[in-house]
């Protein structure tokens, strides 16, 4: 697909939620903390609309996964386990079906390059979501703030969990399967040095 094919169906959907926003707040209000709530739900839409353009990313000193992220035993305490294993056995692996491995003929790399892409998106909606439930913390919408701080950890915080630990699996995949390409490599080398040596000593 052109690029130009993407960029006009990026506006296209920003069109959609920009008349969708303006009615809603039409029939709820402009101050309706609802709508905070759906501004996210854009702005992860949009990112993904948007990947072909362009792809957020990580800030440089959380884009590297910790030693104990890759052992996985905090992950699986945490449920984070649990959680991705209902994504992938429900209909809600379709909300982002690029960053699954599965039948698909994409190479591993590049669905680790999606699934920190996915990653980065719903790290960014998390950083523009928080002001608003600490604002609603602080004016005593205690249930506001509750209902969203819940939306926050199953929305955005867990995926970004579930996200780093696929990104640790296929890292072991693709190191699996560069291994023998390292192998290969280095037994041309070998022979190549074998042959030079040979002749040499002609």
């Amino acid at each position: 697909m052109r690029l130009w094919l993407h960029a006009l169906a990026l506006l296209v959907v920003v069109l959609v939620f920009a008349v969708s926003f303006v009615l809603l707040s039409r029939v709820i209000g402009i101050t309706s903390p609802w709508l905070v709530l759906l501004l996210m739900f854009y702005f992860l839409g949009l990112a993904k609309v948007a990947e072909p353009l362009f792809v957020l990313r990580m800030p440089r000193a959380l884009r590297p996964l910790r030693h104990w992220e890759l052992q996985g035993e905090v992950y699986r305490r945490l449920g984070v386990i649990g959680y991705g294993r209902l994504l992938r056995r429900t209909p809600l692996r379709y909300l982002n079906v690029a960053v699954y491995l599965d039948r698909q003929r994409r190479h591993p790399a590049q669905v680790r390059h999606l699934a920190e892409s996915a990653e980065a998106s719903h790290f960014w909606a998390a950083v523009l979501f928080t002001p608003y439930v600490v604002f609603a913390a602080l004016r005593g919408m205690w249930s506001v703030a509750a209902g969203f701080l819940m939306a926050q950890l199953l929305v955005n915080v867990y995926p970004i969990l579930h996200l780093r630990h696929v990104r640790g699996r296929l890292d072991r995949i693709i190191r699996r399967m560069d291994a023998p390409q390292a192998v290969r490599a280095n037994e041309r080398s070998w022979s190549s040095d074998s042959r030079f040596s040979k002749r040499q000593g002609k």
